[in-house]
């Protein structure tokens, strides 16, 4: 009965939003168990296309794909064994950006590679007090940001304009607020989109903010959302679809029932609080399922409101479930078969990837 009941809704969601019931379920996703050669937690993933894809995670591990998925090669970046990546930013099969954290301030790095992972560079070693660089984000191979975690009531970002060498922006930034931080959301708390926009997501103060630039880092506002924020909580992970229109996740670390999202249509200065995510615990990751990559007129009207979440369930962070929306949050499905993820990320609606715990992989395809 309970089976029948959720097809139900299903058939009725279909139709609310103007699916046949048949196309409907021709377009529910595809999941597909993949090997990854590891048994290392997996955090970040980064698509290239529907064939190149990095994914990055615990003790210093990384894989790479060229066959979408088919065959993965897993290794670890010396020197690195005892550190995590917390994100990933890949560009092709040869190149890649990685950002590492770990007990010490200069365990955060960011180490990158030209020729598929035979050798690794690292580009920036941390020497702020108290600085936790959660993630880093891009606008093209060259140009991107990297966002930590306010220090001294300050947050000591990073900006790059050749893909080598990376300055600090610190003073370009809002003033944090007491406790203010992000959260190393599988490198989701910053995004960027087109040229010059970027906005981040904070937490861990008595509101949950979003940093916004409209000229690639030189200058940034701050806007409140509505999302719930403590020592634990706050947004955490946010996307954008075009300069307007975006989406932020998040919730209490600390407790299992907390997930929350809320969307804007004018570029994060205004934010509404969606349908309650229907997932255990806080929005971990999110992502569009368009991704990064082109698509045609009639796949940006069928997908370009459509997101896929993972979250986290407080203490161990083991057991995190995942959903989707076909319309920013106005309707949810669960995907129970993806449990255990960290991270999700897109090339295409027909090309995505969680990544998680003990190596595991999978793809989905819309």
């Amino acid at each position: 009965m309970r089976t029948r009941f959720f097809a139900l809704l299903l058939v009725l969601a279909a139709r609310s939003l103007g699916f046949s019931q048949d196309a409907f379920e021709a377009h529910m996703p595809k999941l597909t168990p993949q090997t990854s050669g590891t048994t290392q937690l997996l955090i970040s993933v980064s698509p290239v296309d529907a064939r190149v894809v990095w994914a990055a995670g615990a003790g210093g591990t990384y894989v790479v794909t060229r066959d979408g998925g088919q065959t993965w090669k897993a290794a670890v970046v010396p020197g690195a064994e005892s550190l995590q990546f917390r994100d990933v930013y890949a560009v092709s099969g040869e190149e890649a950006y990685l950002l590492s954290i770990g007990n010490n301030p200069t365990d955060f790095r960011i180490y990158k590679t030209d020729d598929g992972g035979a050798t690794w560079k690292i580009e920036f070693t941390n020497q702020t007090a108290n600085a936790f660089y959660d993630c880093f984000a891009f606008w093209n191979p060259r140009r991107g940001l990297a966002h930590s975690d306010s220090a001294n009531g300050v947050f000591p970002d990073l900006r790059t304009a050749d893909g080598t060498n990376w300055e600090s922006i610190s003073g370009n930034m809002p003033p944090a607020l007491a406790g203010e931080a992000s959260f190393a959301a599988s490198g989701t708390c910053i995004t960027t989109q087109g040229g010059r926009n970027a906005w981040i997501a904070t937490g861990g103060s008595t509101v949950a903010r979003i940093l916004a630039t409209r000229d690639g880092g030189d200058t940034w506002n701050a806007y409140d959302t509505p999302l719930v924020s403590s020592p634990s909580a706050g947004g955490i992970s946010v996307a954008f679809r075009d300069p307007s229109n975006g989406i932020v996740g998040g919730g209490d670390l600390a407790s299992n029932a907390s997930a929350d999202a809320a969307t804007s249509n004018d570029g994060g200065v205004s934010w509404t609080l969606t349908t309650k995510p229907p997932v255990d615990g806080a929005i971990f990751c999110l992502s569009y399922v368009l991704g990064q990559g082109e698509a045609d007129d009639g796949e940006r009207g069928r997908f370009g409101r459509t997101v896929v979440i993972t979250a986290e369930t407080a203490p161990n962070f083991t057991s995190g479930s995942a959903a989707w929306t076909p319309d920013e949050g106005g309707t949810w499905f669960t995907l129970p078969a993806a449990s255990g993820f960290w991270a999700v990320g897109f090339a295409n609606p027909h090309a995505g990837w969680f990544v998680g715990n003990n190596g595991k992989i999978l793809k989905i395809a819309f």
